[in-house]
């Protein structure tokens, strides 16, 4: 079954437009948490580059979300969406009577039918759900909705403390997830609100079917944490603590007399792959104590490994390097604009990113810039 749906994905994969939901991360290739982040975050420091102004983000939480799929309004939009109708028709029956049972030893439970949600587990269901949610776009031009699969963020950026077009889009998400039959957890749903202004004014609270959602200081944001200062420490914190964690089993594996080349392998895919997740969208601005608390894991696994490993500036500067060029050849990614080429007289040079603040030189976007043209 899985083969087959793997045959039916790739048939409504490739009659979909490229540009369909460019906001959504998920599900693509060479997309992923690291491009979502760095969208959000550049979508934030170039407004917070500006006078007057500060970003409130509202982390969505659905309950959920994949198993409350309505099949019919599903088969709807992939109508709209120019897909066959016997297409439709077969995934609408996929989707329902499905039976299901409970199994506690030998013991099995009377069969339930079951006609909504997408099967979790199963190779369509992602695609099915993203496609069920890619009309949820943002109606106003100063908000966004970024999503990967079923995380969703609200970023509503405010200028002179006009908050009418922030708290419409919100009513209006509100609206179309009940018209959409998804219920939003209001009590796991939060607000962090950034705002570095020097006269902090008092910012009045959101409400989602008559209750206040919680303000935070910091979110866990698609696995990394954001604070409200946009500043890594408490992240860096973490992620330092968990690879100490682990420089514990490298020292084991050495006592045990594995190879200096088995210790390095365990290191990139057990401490590496913590200390650099993300990494594009972090380390530019991350402060010189927590570069230098990260550092100091790598050297401790240095000297157990007896091998050389790569210094994480190192490994910071070449994934954005190659994740640059990735977006610059995949037209339909959301900041291909931000790579502008200047006139073929300097062919391989791109138009820099104006910025009045550290933050935003420092982001992700301006970093790669300022690669490319020194590679040319």
């Amino acid at each position: 079954m899985k083969c087959f749906e793997r045959l039916v994905k790739d048939h409504i994969t490739s009659t979909l437009p490229d540009t369909l939901d460019p906001l959504q991360f998920a599900y693509r290739p060479n997309w992923s948490t690291d491009n979502a982040i760095s969208t959000t975050l550049h979508t934030a420091l170039t407004h917070l580059d500006k006078r007057n102004t500060y970003v409130r983000m509202l982390f969505i939480d659905y309950s959920l979300a994949f198993n409350t799929i309505v099949p019919s309004k599903l088969v709807i939009k992939l109508e709209t969406l120019g897909l066959d109708s016997a297409l439709c028709n077969w995934v609408l029956d996929f989707l329902t009577g499905r039976p299901q049972v409970v199994r506690v030893g030998n013991n099995i439970s009377t069969p339930l039918i079951l006609n909504t949600g997408a099967p979790q587990g199963c190779v369509l269901s992602p695609l099915l759900y993203s496609l069920f949610t890619h009309d949820c776009v943002a109606t106003h031009a100063s908000n966004s909705i970024i999503k990967f699969a079923d995380d969703t963020t609200v970023v509503g950026l405010i200028t002179n403390n006009d908050e009418t077009a922030y708290r419409e889009e919100v009513r209006a998400f509100g609206v179309w997830c009940q018209e959409n039959n998804l219920t939003l957890n209001v009590n796991k749903t939060k607000e962090m609100i950034v705002d570095f202004r020097k006269q902090q004014r008092e910012h009045p609270p959101i409400h989602i079917d008559g209750t206040v959602v919680e303000r935070v200081a910091s979110f866990k944001f698609l696995g990394i944490h954001i604070t409200d200062k946009l500043n890594w420490s408490t992240h860096t914190d973490s992620i330092v603590k968990k690879a100490q964690q682990r420089l514990f089993n490298l020292r084991k594996l050495k006592k045990f007399g594995s190879s200096p080349k088995a210790l390095t392998n365990f290191y990139r895919c057990t401490i590496e792959s913590i200390l650099a997740g993300c990494i594009t969208a972090r380390y530019g601005n991350c402060s010189a104590h927590n570069r230098k608390d990260l550092q100091r894991v790598v050297r401790s696994a240095q000297r157990i490994t007896g091998g050389k490993l790569p210094a994480l500036q190192d490994t910071y500067t070449t994934r954005c390097y190659r994740k640059a060029i990735k977006i610059i050849k995949d037209n339909n990614h959301p900041s291909h604009c931000l790579f502008t080429p200047l006139s073929s007289r300097r062919r391989g040079q791109y138009r820099c990113i104006k910025a009045g603040t550290e933050r935003l030189k420092n982001s992700f976007y301006l970093k790669a810039i300022r690669l490319l043209n020194s590679h040319h």
